[in-house]
């Protein structure tokens, strides 16, 4: 948990949606007081026992939209406050340069840069969650992970899979990782047809939702109107963007970059 005094420049990055398991967390709260109030905290705030899910599941639970959302960023909140504590307890102050999070792993981020209270997060999340998977009722889908397919090959795939529904490139995690998002009949076409044309892998993500694709242009929309609303702080720390890559350093960008999500 500790780093060498004059290690160079560190920037923290949070997960997001898909990391969940059962079990998540645990070793951490049995060892500290700090992981232990977090978990307190974010049991108290939503009114039930998160803290059991993410421990006991059961795992349908705990991989539910609306149950992961908060989980998700009250184990990633815990690790922050530990790992702090730690390095304060050593003698060091490590202050990151940056801080980013993958999708849902942005609001953690936002947590981190002192933009907004973990509370204040934690029911809005909670709340991103509940939209999206009432959209998801609606609209049905899924995500899976290519790794290994070159891009333009799996554009390919996506426009011959799209014919039998909604589909589309949600994440570019990186050159060899690219999430697919959309309507299950044509992820299932998409998946043959990835691994017939040279994936290395092809994974089903733990996600009960279509995130990042025009199946969530319900959710988005009615999360833009409680986005616009919120009152947020400037960024302590820079944060790098999920949509563009660019640093937010005003409320009023990190209001967009949240409402585009």
């Amino acid at each position: 948990m500790s780093l060498p005094y004059g290690a160079g420049p560190v920037a923290f990055v949070f997960p997001g949606q898909g990391s969940q398991y059962v079990g998540m967390g645990k070793a951490l709260f049995d060892v500290s007081e700090t992981a232990r109030q977090v978990f307190k905290r974010a049991d108290e705030i939503l009114g039930f026992a998160l803290t059991r899910m993410c421990f006991e599941g059961p795992e349908q639970d705990l991989n539910d939209t609306i149950n992961a959302q908060p989980a998700i960023l009250t184990v990633s909140i815990a690790c922050l406050n530990v790992l702090r504590e730690r390095w304060q307890s050593m003698g060091q102050v490590i202050a990151p340069q940056y801080v980013a999070g993958h999708s849902l792993g942005e609001f953690t981020a936002l947590v981190a840069a002192d933009v907004i209270d973990f509370e204040n997060a934690l029911v809005l999340v909670r709340e991103r969650g509940r939209l999206m998977k009432e959209n998801g009722t609606l609209r049905p889908g899924g995500m899976i992970a290519v790794l290994g397919l070159d891009k333009d090959v799996l554009e390919g795939v996506v426009a011959e899979a799209g014919a039998l529904g909604v589909i589309t490139v949600a994440n570019a995690n990186s050159p060899g990782q690219i999430v697919l998002s959309g309507e299950g009949p044509a992820l299932d076409r998409a998946t043959e047809l990835a691994r017939a044309r040279g994936a290395t892998r092809v994974v089903r993500l733990p996600i009960s939702i279509a995130s990042h694709s025009p199946l969530m242009a319900r959710a988005a929309a009615q999360f833009g109107e409680i986005v616009a609303r919120l009152p947020l702080r400037q960024p302590r720390i820079p944060v790098v963007a999920n949509i563009t890559g660019t640093i937010l350093t005003s409320a009023d960008d990190i209001r967009k970059e949240l409402a585009d999500h």
